[in-house]
């Protein structure tokens, strides 16, 4: 008998919810996004639960329409560095741009927090969709969608390449001797390319995983190539089965070419179950949802995906209105995505906005319903493990954790207990060598 894949949970950590009116949701904080105190308690909750790592999503522009609780919400690292400080296993991802951030500042400031929590760290890599984060950096024009994976291929290889500036028992501390580090153990990077001129080393030594866990979150063809080459693990939104294991397969493969094992690289689709004992308690839960949302936020909502986008001038009850390329240079797949199922669905304005903004997405129904459509998911080959985002958080986590993973743990497809002390060790990834001592061994 084939040995039943672990499903591995990652919490969302986006304040009170995936919902854009989550915050108004009684159970939750109304100011979830910035209470700090409430950040630390679902991390440990998670991490109780035998969650594998906790994710912070972030984005560089706001404006009026905006989800409510992205108008204030904290920095990823400097949040994972205060969940680094009250928990002891699980993982700390945070979300930072390529395109508006420096290299050495950001190999610099998740080297830290991979100290700071034991090895504990991964960055998930983005490109920013939103054209506007171009006018709060002076860095000029929000570059083409190509572009911006251009940059983002060198800048990974220039943060790996600092990160490997030290060789791991290159600090000495040698108090009788007076040796600090071993010289020939220290490697400076000079890196000189089309984006960038780092000469580095990097100043902190490596941590207990070797290199923080490298996720990425791109959707489109070219963000799958960056993943196949570069990654450890996907973050991906899939809303059917056949579409998740069409992008797994799609990915893996893309790795093998590239040389790489397939279990080299673990693909985490973003799930927001609405789950209930009976359908009818599902259903009930889902309408409150719903109900926290008017027309007016929906289409905001909807707007965001294409650049905030205005759609407030179209009529609601007519078919989802031509707007050619509007959105191609942000959310590109998202927006893609959205207009096929306003086509294929002959969808309304008003059908499209309040579906986008409330979903009940492919994990809707009851406990055992939820539990079962998790393993299908696992052994189809569609998943490697899930991220976990509720629509409210609060009471989304709750019922995860007290009614859906009791089902799976009794079936053999989850287990609490953490297999070792670094995010590497319990995603199941190898020690990350450091290249420079790899190269002396051959």
């Amino acid at each position: 008998m084939a040995k039943k894949k672990e499903v591995q949970f990652g919490v969302m950590l986006h304040g009170p919810g995936g919902h854009m009116n989550a915050w108004k949701d009684p159970s939750v904080p109304a100011d979830a996004s910035v209470n700090v105190e409430y950040y630390q308690k679902i991390a440990l909750q998670a991490e109780s639960a035998g969650f594998r790592f906790a994710f912070v999503a972030d984005g560089l522009y706001i404006n009026e329409k905006s989800i409510p609780h992205f108008l204030n919400r904290f920095e990823p690292i400097t949040i994972l560095s205060a969940l680094a400080a009250v928990t002891k296993k699980i993982g700390l991802v945070g979300t930072v741009s390529t395109s508006y951030s420096e290299p050495f500042t950001i190999a610099r400031q998740f080297a830290s927090l991979d100290k700071i929590s034991g090895g504990r760290a991964g960055w998930n890599v983005v490109t920013s969709p939103l054209e506007g984060s171009a006018e709060n950096f002076n860095k000029g024009k929000h570059p083409e969608h190509s572009l911006r994976y251009d940059i983002a291929e060198e800048y990974l290889e220039v943060v790996k390449g600092l990160w490997d500036s030290w060789e791991d028992d290159a600090f000495v501390r040698d108090r009788e001797s007076g040796l600090f580090f071993d010289r020939d153990k220290l490697h400076t990077l000079n890196h000189k390319g089309r984006h960038f001129s780092v000469k580095g080393p990097l100043n902190i030594e490596r941590s207990k995983q070797g290199q923080p866990v490298i996720f990425q979150a791109g959707a489109s063809d070219t963000g799958r190539s960056l993943a196949a080459k570069e990654a450890d693990a996907v973050f991906t939104n899939a809303d059917s089965f056949e579409k998740a294991k069409a992008f797994y397969e799609d990915v893996k493969s893309r790795a093998v070419r590239l040389g790489r094992n397939k279990d080299e690289i673990k693909i985490f689709p973003g799930i927001h179950p609405i789950a209930g004992k009976t359908l009818e308690e599902a259903e009930e839960k889902y309408e409150a949802i719903q109900n926290l949302v008017s027309i007016e936020e929906a289409l905001n909502y909807l707007g965001r995906f294409f650049d905030h986008f205005d759609f407030n001038v179209f009529p609601l009850d007519e078919p989802f209105p031509d707007i050619g390329e509007v959105g191609k240079n942000s959310f590109q797949s998202t927006t893609d995505g959205i207009k096929k199922l306003a086509r294929e669905n002959n969808l309304t304005l008003r059908e499209v906005a309040l579906q986008v903004t409330t979903s009940k997405g492919a994990f809707f129904g009851t406990y055992e319903q939820i539990a079962d459509q998790l393993i299908t998911w696992m052994d189809g080959g569609a998943a490697d493990g899930f991220i976990f985002g509720a629509p409210v958080l609060g009471s989304g986590l709750s019922d995860l954790i007290e009614h859906i993973i009791p089902i799976l743990e009794e079936k053999g497809y989850y287990h609490k207990a953490y297999h070792g002390e670094t995010l590497r060790e319990n995603l199941g990834f190898a020690y990350k060598e450091n290249h420079y001592t790899k190269q002396l061994i051959k």
